[in-house]
């Protein structure tokens, strides 16, 4: 599938965008937190039961002939036959890729899509999805069910999801989960400035760098992922976990 040149290029909702533009009156500001409450609601239920998640991040420009489309649907596919779900955010270019190589394995593929005005569809490589209205809501979506983090190239979209996943890590408010970067030549540049700038001027400690992978090698970013994951987390090989639909699952 060719990538929407829109994706991502134009304004939200007018509600999403007029909820982010400073204060409101106070009855549309209620009814926006009562909105945001049932969009969380909303995905904890569809979520609950899709097993543990790998999150994949990556750009949606990409198509299917660039070197980085394949990379991404060859992680998605390890991924999936270590037995891991993989998520995505439900688009198209590289989160297509890796659902894609999770269902050419028989893997489990699911996405957190975000409603855009003008391209709203999901990839067609999903098991399960949702759609979300707010960003910040689909974001914590993607680090809630996981248990590693794979970013492939990206834009500002992805460097979000990168340094907001590092400083949830580094300030503790989830565990030390893998974080691992795909396609060295791309992430390399900013990598030395990291090390050359924030260590250097210790706004970051070496250990937080040191918790980022980079690799050019699917194979080793499933090894760390599945080490960790069994070795660290506990997770074990058994049946997935059952729906119950009377819980919304």
């Amino acid at each position: 599938m060719k990538p929407d040149p829109r994706w991502g290029k134009t304004p939200g909702p007018p509600t999403v965008n007029k909820f982010l533009e400073g204060p409101q009156p106070r009855r549309f500001e209620k009814w926006s937190a009562l909105d945001i409450l049932r969009e969380l609601v909303r995905g904890f239920r569809v979520l609950h039961s899709v097993g543990p998640c790998v999150t994949v991040f990556g750009s949606a420009r990409f198509g299917e002939d660039h070197k980085y489309y394949a990379l991404a649907r060859e992680v998605g596919a390890g991924l999936a036959r270590a037995g891991f779900t993989v998520m995505t955010g439900g688009g198209p270019g590289l989160m297509e890729a890796a659902n894609r190589g999770a269902k050419d394995v028989g893997g489990r593929s699911v996405g957190c899509n975000i409603e855009l005005p003008r391209e709203q569809r999901p990839n067609p490589y999903l098991d399960r999805w949702i759609t979300f209205r707010h960003f910040f809501v689909r974001k914590l979506m993607l680090i809630k069910y996981s248990y590693a983090f794979v970013a492939l190239p990206g834009g500002f979209g992805t460097l979000d999801e990168v340094f907001e996943t590092a400083a949830l890590i580094q300030t503790g408010k989830i565990q030390q989960f893998p974080v691992i970067l795909m396609g060295s030549d791309y992430w390399e540049p900013l990598i030395a400035f990291l090390r050359d700038r924030l260590v250097a001027e210790r706004t970051i400690e070496p250990e937080d760098l040191e918790r980022i992978t980079v690799t050019d090698s699917p194979e080793e970013a499933v090894e760390t992922v599945t080490r960790v994951g069994m070795d660290r987390f506990g997770l074990t090989y058994g049946p997935p976990p059952r729906r119950r639909r009377l819980l919304g699952d």
